[in-house]
């Protein structure tokens, strides 16, 4: 099972891609990672990229996407993988499709989660996290996991909120490049929807982002 995953920052999308994970043993690859790893690891593709990203440039899709064809023919891609965070305009959608094929790896799956932006980015600006564990669930915005007071909800430690959370330009910014729909990451993920509607091969999945956690992986697992 081959999937590719769209959602914006404070959409859930990381914790449902580790839930897929888990579930389905399949490799879950953000494609952070992918330039991370090259790097580190001083591959050809590596260096390369490493020159741009050092001038503050943008990686050409020449060299993003063999690292990530690369990333999704490596041994824990065998059983399946789930790519997040690429491609993030429709020019690289077109492109990664195309690599794809000429690859030989399906594409079974796209995953679109729905989210208002004022709703992703109050979740984003809401998030509060516990001195004593931050996986302990806590946001001003979300009445299911709204903490008690300036305590956590889960064991009362005392809460802080990260600056880059605070950041609503930076905020702005990210959800303007992905709620763009003529050249942004919505048109490329609805450039996928168009080719579901032609290859009964590409099933595109809509979820409802407003749910919770729990109810959001309920109803991907139930459509999967």
């Amino acid at each position: 099972m081959n999937i590719l995953f769209f959602g914006p920052n404070g959409s859930g999308k990381g914790t449902q891609g580790a839930i897929l994970k888990d579930k389905y043993q399949i490799a879950h690859i953000e494609s952070g990672g992918i330039f991370r790893d090259n790097i580190k690891n001083g591959t050809e593709l590596g260096k390369k990229a490493k020159t741009f990203i050092d001038k503050g440039d943008l990686v050409p899709d020449d060299i993003t996407i063999p690292m990530i064809l690369d990333r999704l023919q490596a041994d824990d891609c065998k059983k399946g993988w789930l790519l997040d965070g690429f491609p993030r305009n429709k020019n690289q959608a077109v492109m990664l499709h195309d690599a794809l094929k000429k690859a030989g790896l399906s594409l079974d799956i796209v995953i679109e989660i729905v989210l208002d932006r004022e709703i992703a980015k109050n979740r984003i600006m809401g998030r509060r996290l516990c001195a004593n564990d931050n996986n302990h669930p806590n946001n001003i915005f979300i009445d299911a996991i709204k903490p008690n007071g300036d305590k956590c909800r889960v064991c009362g430690g005392a809460l802080s909120a990260r600056n880059d959370d605070q950041d609503e330009t930076a905020i702005d910014k990210r959800h303007s490049i992905y709620y763009n729909t003529e050249n942004g990451t919505l048109a490329s993920a609805y450039y996928f929807k168009s080719l579901a509607e032609k290859d009964n091969s590409i099933r595109y999945l809509t979820l409802d982002g407003k749910a919770s956690v729990k109810e959001v992986a309920a109803e991907l697992v139930s459509k999967l």
